[in-house]
């Protein structure tokens, strides 16, 4: 007697978070981004995109800022030769911190936020 093969498991769909979730989560990724920079907002943006429209647009959001910060303090680090760089340095690390701690304070009210400068790499 033989038994009937075994089919794989199907992935199940991902289950949409809570609006408290939500809003957790993309507070996190904002507040990430001034200790880890990208990294932060490209793993929240990865995992997360799909588990609600309100953490995908604030995880987009803030990883076009970190990466628009990131090429600015990759010229920044180029232009440190002629010294107006570690300006463009300084600028970027204030811009990093001010603007993510109003993002995660937008986040945190459950309200949308648009980082002002950022290129859109993702949407």
């Amino acid at each position: 007697m033989t038994t009937p093969p075994q089919q794989p498991p199907f992935p199940q769909p991902v289950q949409p978070m809570n609006p408290s979730d939500e809003k957790l989560w993309a507070t996190l990724v904002h507040i990430g981004g001034i200790f880890i920079g990208f990294w932060s907002a490209l793993i929240g943006y990865l995992v997360l995109k799909d588990r609600g429209p309100f953490v995908r647009a604030h995880t987009a959001t803030a990883l076009n800022f970190q990466l628009t910060l990131l090429i600015a303090e990759i010229v920044g680090w180029v232009l440190s030769i002629i010294l107006i760089g570690f300006v463009i340095i300084g600028v970027v690390y204030v811009a990093r911190i001010v603007f993510s701690i109003l993002a995660a304070i937008a986040a945190n009210k459950g309200e949308w936020y648009s980082y002002p400068l950022s290129i859109r790499f993702v949407s």
